[in-house]
């Protein structure tokens, strides 16, 4: 037996797959959303720190000796 879904089909079960999801999950779905942005800023921020100079590795452990 094989089950075939139209696009408007699709979409109607997503969207209520989808509000159930908020109404009855809503914790679940916000600790989702909250790591998906978390991981959205690290990304970005490795990207603006990757179009600085690189620094040299013996330069910062000399600045961490000197602040042991």
């Amino acid at each position: 037996m094989e089950l075939t879904l139209n696009e408007e089909q699709a979409r109607s079960l997503l969207k209520e797959v989808m509000l159930e999801l908020l109404q009855e999950k809503r914790d679940w779905f916000f600790e989702i959303v909250v790591e998906a942005l978390e991981e959205i800023g690290l990304a970005n921020a490795i990207q603006v720190g990757r179009q600085n100079e690189f620094v040299d590795e013996q330069q910062i452990m000399a600045l961490l000796a000197r602040q042991a």
